[in-house]
């Protein structure tokens, strides 16, 4: 089919009749490309917008849950034995103050991270129930 051909079709897909092929008239029309349907009202395409901004952002997020504290340990006791703050054992120990408080409230933590603790409260590696309390 030649270019002609098309253009008289697209111009008959339009509801248009031209009175000869070469002095058809296209309309400009919203382009519509790859499936999608264009609204010729921009009210309808600003609600549209909207809604899957709407859709995004809402009452989907959860937040995390997180652990609840076990069992008490006796980190607290030991650090304040040796007139240290929080911050100051975590400086020693190599880990964050926030990581030393939470350890302190009962939250579980790493192996590594117990080690590096006992060994900045000059400690040994068997102390670690008298710390730290049971295992599992």
């Amino acid at each position: 089919m030649d270019h002609e051909g098309k253009a008289t079709e697209a111009v008959a897909a339009a509801g248009v009749t031209p009175q000869s092929p070469t002095s058809a008239v296209v309309t400009s029309s919203p382009p519509q490309g790859r499936g999608e349907a264009h609204s010729t009202s921009s009210a309808a395409g600003t609600s549209e917008a909207s809604e899957r901004k709407s859709a995004s952002v809402g009452p989907s997020r959860k937040a995390k849950e997180r652990p609840e504290p076990t069992e008490a340990n006796q980190l607290r006791k030991y650090r304040e034995e040796l007139c240290l703050s929080q911050a100051e054992l975590a400086r020693r120990a190599n880990l964050s103050a926030l990581t030393i408080a939470r350890i302190e409230k009962g939250f579980g933590c790493r192996m590594s991270t117990k080690r590096k603790i006992l060994e900045a409260l000059g400690l040994s590696l068997a102390d670690r129930k008298k710390v730290f309390g049971e295992e599992e």
